[in-house]
C-alpha cells in the first residue's frame, strides 16, 4: 500500500470566482489578502499563512507517538481582474486523518508534487466575449470534496476518510462557466500527479441563495495508470493501482443558520477490474459526513468539528486499503474548539477512528498498535499566523 495521502492537498479550486461560497462559513476567517499594485500587471493579491503543532497519537505501530511539526506555511500570489490573469502558490502543506495510518503524522513537505515547492501555478484567460466563461491551465487545484488540503479552511486541522481517498492537485487544464445561480467546472489532467494525463474531475454547484448551496461532483479515469507510475512524488504506485485507477461520484450541500453551518457530504468511490493495472479485484469506498461549525456571536471562539461513517470493500489484501485493512469498516469523530484574533489563531483538535470491522479477506485481524486495536485517537494542539 502507498501513503500518497500522508502529507497533502487538495486546495486551490480553479474557478475561484463561482466556488467562493463553498465555504463560506469556516470556523476560521481566512487569509486577507494584501493589496498590491503591480504596474503593468495591474492589481495584484498576496495572502498565505504559516501554522505549527503538537500531536499526540494512540495507539500506533510503536505504541504511542507524540511530537511536533509543521502544518503549513503557504505564499500565495494572485491576479484576479482582466482577460489574462495568473495564480502563484509556493510552500507545502499537511494534513491529518485519524485512523489512515499506524506511525506519527508525517511532516509536512515542498516535495510532495513534481512541481517541487510550487503547489498551484496556473494561468487563466477570462474572455471578455464570453462573460462567465474562464480557462485555466497549469498545476490545478482539486475540484473534489467539501474539505481542503490546507486546515485553516477546515471545520478542524483533522480530515475525514472521505478527504483522504480524493484527487489532489494536478497539472492540466480546466474550463469553468457561471451563470446565475449555477456554476460547472471540468478539469482534465495527470489525476494524483502522476504524469499520466487521463484523469477528468467535475464540479456543478447551485446556489439557492447565500445560505444553501449544493455541489455534486465527480472523477472519471479515461485510461490506465501503470503500478509503475509515480504519485505526488512519494513513490510508485506500487498497491495503490486501484486508487489512483479509481472513479468517484459525492455530494455536499451547505447550509447556513445565523452562526451556525452544516455541511452534510456523501462519496462513493470504485476501481473496476483492471489486469492491465494489476487490480485483479474491483474495489469500492463509500463514506458519509456531517460537518459543523458554531461561532459564538462576535467573540473570537468558534467550534468546528465532523462525523463520519465509512466502508470499502477489496477482494485481495494486495489492493489498496484506507485504514490498512482490507474491508475495513469505521466510525469516527473530530471536536476542534478554535480561538481567533485577527490574524493570529490556536485550535485544539481531538479526534477518534473506530474499526467496526477489522477483519481482512482471509480471515485475518488488522488494526492499529502492536495488538490491533480497534480504536485510534488523535489530538493536537495547533497555532498559527494569517496574512
Amino acid at each position: 500500500m502507498i501513503t500518497i495521502r500522508r502529507q497533502l492537498l487538495g486546495l486551490g479550486f480553479v474557478a475561484a470566482s463561482s466556488l467562493l461560497a463553498l465555504n463560506a462559513a469556516q470556523a476560521m476567517s481566512g487569509p486577507t489578502a494584501i493589496q498590491i499594485d503591480g504596474g503593468p500587471l495591474g492589481a495584484l493579491q498576496l495572502s498565505g499563512g504559516v501554522d505549527g503543532y503538537g500531536y499526540y497519537v494512540n495507539p500506533v505501530g510503536g505504541g504511542v507517538s507524540n511530537g511536533a511539526n509543521i502544518a503549513n506555511g503557504l505564499v500565495e500570489l494572485q491576479k484576479t481582474d482582466g482577460q489574462l490573469q495568473f495564480t502563484i502558490e509556493v510552500g507545502s502543506n499537511g494534513t491529518i486523518t485519524p485512523g489512515a495510518s499506524n506511525s506519527h503524522p508525517g511532516q509536512t513537505s515542498i516535495t510532495t508534487f513534481v512541481t517541487g515547492p510550487l503547489y498551484l501555478g496556473y494561468l487563466t484567460l477570462a474572455p471578455t466575449a464570453i462573460p462567465g466563461l474562464t480557462i485555466s491551465a497549469g498545476q490545478l487545484g482539486s475540484l473534489e470534496g467539501y474539505e481542503s488540503g490546507v486546515d485553516w479552511s477546515n471545520p478542524s486541522q483533522l480530515t475525514t476518510a472521505l478527504f483522504y481517498v480524493q484527487n489532489n492537485n494536478s497539472r492540466g487544464v480546466s474550463v469553468a462557466y457561471t451563470t446565475g445561480p449555477i456554476s460547472a467546472t471540468l478539469t482534465f489532467g495527470d489525476g494524483f500527479d502522476t504524469g499520466v494525463f487521463n484523469v477528468l474531475q467535475g464540479l456543478v454547484s447551485y446556489t439557492f441563495n447565500s445560505s444553501n448551496v449544493l455541489n455534486v461532483y465527480g472523477e472519471a479515469n479515461l485510461g490506465t495508470t501503470g503500478a509503475n507510475a509515480f504519485a505526488y512524488s512519494g513513490g510508485t504506485v506500487g498497491s495503490g493501482n486501484a486508487y489512483v485507477n479509481s472513479n468517484m461520484i459525492g455530494a455536499y450541500y451547505s447550509y447556513t443558520n445565523g452562526n451556525l453551518n452544516l455541511v452534510p457530504e456523501v462519496q462513493f468511490q470504485y476501481a473496476k477490474k483492471n489486469t492491465k493495472a494489476g487490480i485483479y479485484n474491483g474495489t469500492t469506498d463509500f463514506g458519509v459526513a456531517l460537518f459543523g461549525t458554531y461561532t459564538f456571536g462576535t467573540s473570537p471562539y468558534s467550534i468546528g468539528g465532523w462525523a463520519e461513517y465509512y466502508t470499502e470493500h477489496t477482494g485481495s489484501i494486495d489492493d489498496y486499503s484506507q485504514f490498512s485493512v482490507p474491508n475495513s469498516e469505521a466510525i469516527g469523530f473530530a471536536v476542534s474548539p478554535t480561538w481567533q484574533y485577527k490574524d493570529l489563531f490556536a485550535r485544539a483538535n481531538a479526534g477518534y477512528v473506530y474499526l467496526l470491522n477489522n477483519t481482512d479477506p482471509y480471515g485475518n485481524q488488522n488494526g492499529f498498535g502492536t495488538n490491533a486495536g480497534r480504536g485510534q485517537f488523535v489530538g493536537t494542539l495547533e497555532a498559527g499566523l494569517l496574512f
